[in-house]
């Protein structure tokens, strides 16, 4: 089984909670063990859901355009990461 990295703009599938079965986006690493989510809808990136990460599947697509704005400091919308998840082709977003 292919394992993939943690990191910031990676897309992950919720495994357990309300939100089973929902494609995320990671926005922040908090620590081993917890990171923060947003999809840009019902978790916004102002409002992102703190979920730990045996509770996600690593997904093997990476929002890189995403990402590369977070690390610089620029500013992202929330209707970039909901556009930017509906065209990496995943259901459940």
């Amino acid at each position: 089984m292919v394992e993939y990295p943690v990191e910031i703009g990676r897309l992950v599938l919720s495994m357990a909670g309300r939100d089973k079965g929902k494609i995320f986006m990671i926005l922040d690493i908090i620590d081993k063990q917890y990171v923060y989510i947003t999809d840009g809808s019902l978790r916004t990136k102002d409002r992102p859901k703190k979920k730990k990460l045996k509770h996600l599947k690593l997904l093997p697509e990476s929002l890189e355009g995403i990402a590369a704005k977070l690390r610089e400091g620029t500013k992202v919308f929330d209707a970039e990461i909901r556009s930017a998840i509906r065209q990496s082709g995943r259901e459940g977003a």
